[in-house]
């Protein structure tokens, strides 16, 4: 480049000043203009209720000991605002910080105990103690599993001092049992597992806000065949299942454990489910009057778990997409194009390859190996 050209060049007016500043990016969790402050997701909780979590806190009590005072009515809970778990008021624990002799009052009446400490408070052996729960003369309160998968039951302390201070139960404690009871005993009779469903189905038509929920309380306990014969509808049904109270016991679905927890929540006694049959349906006619099970409009496919009787069992199948994969491969073949293989029960009695053209007649006296079944290509010789 000459002199010339560089003079000219640098005479040459510089361009204008473009503005290259970007607009300032909003920086991640800043609001938009006139709603700042509000942070995303976050709903409006009500300041005078607070997560069970957060009052068991407050209230000095351990989980197991605060969810026992919940069930049995020491501790006055509602549902919580997004609708899972349950809350407590300002004011329920402010009243139960007014009690004299808080906290050892409300632990002294959830305390739970097992079959050993139980004795101890009655004086009495364990297998004596075994044999009075087995009877009924005292409902466990709550049970867990071991590590053996066996069911260890716990049961309030407070019930069973109670249950030793009355002098009519004091014979029971000493000496001999009547002979109806050792009857009884004798024959096997176990009484726990029905005791505790009815403490608990108490305990959850408690806190059960209407009578398809009080409905669905006895639906719960209910066998799936008792169920199906009390309730024809399967509208009905559906809306039972949607509304049974949920599992406290949750355990991997299938496994050891959760088929014990699973028996144990089922009547067994021919009496227990006819006393829950009539339970289901006196609370169903008082739930039909005031809300009726719903329902699709007419046209629409009928809601998960509520399958159309007049429509045969093979097409209900069809529609859930299982006979697709396990009974009619062929269907989809036939969808791209291929056709259907041929039907081997017409060729059984036809030589090994005869089926797909293997060894016949044009290929033995062609004397090159027929192709293969299993492929489209002839590069590969037949199976022998």
């Amino acid at each position: 480049m000459t002199s010339n050209n560089i003079t000219a060049t640098l005479r040459r007016p510089a361009p204008a000043a473009e503005d290259t500043a970007r607009p300032a990016t909003k920086s991640r969790g800043e609001s938009p203009p006139g709603v700042r402050g509000v942070r995303r997701g976050s709903g409006a909780r009500d300041p005078g209720v607070v997560p069970a979590a957060r009052a068991a806190r407050e209230l000095g009590l351990a989980p197991m000991e605060f969810e026992t005072a919940m069930r049995l009515g020491h501790i006055r809970s509602e549902t919580a605002s997004d609708g899972r778990g349950r809350a407590v008021s300002r004011a329920e624990i402010a009243r139960l910080r007014a009690v004299p002799d808080f906290p050892e009052g409300l632990r002294a009446r959830v305390a739970l105990v097992g079959a050993a400490e139980g004795a101890a408070l009655l004086d009495v052996s364990p297998g004596r103690f075994a044999r009075l729960a087995r009877l009924g003369l005292f409902s466990p309160v709550r049970f867990r599993l071991n590590r053996y998968r066996t069911v260890v039951w716990l049961y309030l302390a407070e019930e069973l001092r109670e249950f030793a201070a009355l002098g009519a139960n004091r014979p029971l404690l000493a000496g001999r049992f009547p002979e109806a009871m050792r009857t009884r005993v004798g024959s096997g009779m176990d009484l726990r597992a029905r005791n505790w469903r009815g403490r608990h189905a108490g305990m959850l038509l408690r806190d059960a806000h209407g009578p398809w929920e009080r409905a669905a309380v006895s639906a719960a306990l209910l066998p799936p065949a008792a169920l199906s014969e009390a309730v024809r509808d399967p509208y009905e049904r559906a809306l039972l299942l949607r509304l049974r109270p949920p599992n406290p016991w949750r355990y991997e679905p299938g496994s050891a454990a959760a088929g014990v927890v699973t028996g144990l929540m089922t009547a067994a006694d021919e009496d227990e489910v006819e006393w829950l049959r009539t339970s289901l349906r006196l609370s169903l006619a008082e739930a039909r009057q005031l809300r009726p099970a719903p329902r699709p409009a007419p046209g629409r496919a009928s809601p998960r778990g509520a399958a159309d009787s007049s429509v045969p069992r093979a097409r209900r199948l069809l529609r859930a997409g299982l006979l697709r994969r396990i009974a009619v491969p062929w269907r989809r073949e036939g969808a791209r194009g291929k056709q259907p293989g041929p039907d081997r029960a017409t060729v059984a009695g036809a030589p090994r390859g005869a089926e797909c053209g293997c060894g016949t007649a044009g290929s033995q006296d062609t004397g090159r190996k027929s192709p293969s079944c299993t492929t489209d290509t002839s590069m590969r010789p037949c199976r022998s």
